[in-house]
């Protein structure tokens, strides 16, 4: 519509579980929490082109067939027998299962639709994935069984996965970095709260990464991961402004910025980028239409119940969104003699499309740029 707003937008009110935290667990690995992707991926070539999906908000409790639709686009897209552009892993940006992370819904909100995806399934965990159901009959503790399907301290078989050939990952932690030739990807961990909590710890932690990844600026892409988004514009939640001031506060006292920063949550496609004063530019881009029944739109200029004049929303300005459709992300990295270039397609699931039919997913959208030493610039 013609008076949808252009930027980031915060919702009114107070928010019951805006502080809402609940103690991680103990992480399978060691601190720093790193994962090389060569543990995972041996037999894929990775130093001249590296491909993967990103996709959030894939879990529904209540209609599972949108994620299915999905699911099958994905896995089309993985199989295609043009090697050149085929995804080699899926990163998920959590919300993998609703609505309290249990155990028994895994196997039908995960390991069913993603049983024939050919590649690795990386992740962070969402706020639906860490929650506690308080009306289970068997007690657990927060993440438990995200725990054994994505941070295994050896791959194996999962036991509530109703006999998936799909076996768990082997990632450190919660929150952990995932090493490969040519990127650097984040992953931070916001809790259950509704905009995000993250502690000092995971702070310290967060800070330390991305000091480290200065090194290979220009030379490996930078990216940040986090469940609940920084910017966007729906009506559903709105903008974490908790979780700009931490990116912001962090990216300060390194001295590095992102090249990208991916987010879910929110349950829509929105790229967003962020101009800042010294001229560095980030694209912010949300990926949460991953399969969850209700979808979120953009505010109008006119609702009374949002809220524009944050000056954490300078230099923020919404490039593209997309509402009406279910859809996920295929990033590319791609090296050749002059530059490293990060490539990314939205794709959509088409509106009329059924499921175990002969439909391909469209492109809705389509953004590229250079990985340049200190300063990304968005074509």
């Amino acid at each position: 519509m013609y008076n949808k707003v252009n930027t980031p937008i915060a919702l009114k009110g107070e928010f019951s579980d805006a502080k809402k935290f609940i103690p991680l667990p103990k992480p399978a690995g060691n601190s720093p929490f790193r994962l090389d992707i060569r543990e995972v991926i041996q037999d894929s070539p990775l130093e001249k082109e590296m491909v993967f999906h990103v996709v959030g908000d894939s879990g529904s409790a209540k209609d599972l067939s949108f994620q299915r639709l999905l699911a099958q686009q994905l896995i089309k897209q993985s199989q295609d027998t043009n090697t050149e552009g085929r995804p080699q892993f899926l990163y998920h940006l959590g919300d993998i299962v609703y609505d309290h992370g249990e155990a028994h819904e895994y196997a039908s909100q995960f390991f069913e639709p993603f049983e024939k995806y050919p590649g690795p399934i990386f992740s962070i965990p969402g706020n639906h994935d860490a929650e506690i159901n308080p009306q289970c009959e068997t007690p657990y503790e927060s993440l438990d069984a995200y725990m054994q399907v994505f941070c295994s301290k050896e791959s194996t078989s999962v036991p509530f996965s109703n006999g998936s050939s799909r076996k768990s990952m082997i990632q450190p932690n919660v929150y952990w970095t995932l090493k490969a030739p040519l990127a650097t990807i984040i992953g931070l961990y916001g809790n259950v709260a509704k905009f995000g909590i993250i502690e000092p710890d995971q702070r310290e932690w967060f800070v330390n990464e991305l000091k480290d990844a200065e090194n290979q600026q220009g030379e490996r892409a930078l990216i940040v991961c986090v469940h609940q988004s920084p910017f966007s514009a729906d009506t559903n939640h709105g903008s974490s402004l908790s979780m700009i001031d931490f990116l912001e506060d962090a990216y300060a006292e390194a001295g590095v910025k992102p090249d990208i920063v991916l987010s879910g949550h929110v349950h829509n496609y929105q790229r967003f980028l962020k101009r800042y004063p010294n001229g560095d530019k980030v694209p912010y881009i949300v990926a949460g239409a991953g399969g969850y029944t209700i979808l979120h739109d953009i505010a109008t200029q006119d609702n009374p119940d949002i809220d524009t004049s944050s000056d954490r929303f300078d230099g923020v300005v919404l490039k593209r969104y997309c509402t009406k459709q279910y859809g996920f992300l295929k990033l590319k990295i791609k090296k050749d003699s002059e530059a490293l270039r990060l490539i990314g397609e939205y794709y959509t699931i088409p509106k009329d499309a059924k499921p175990d039919t002969n439909f391909t997913a469209e492109l809705f959208d389509h953004f590229e740029f250079p990985i340049e030493k200190y300063s990304p610039v968005l074509c």
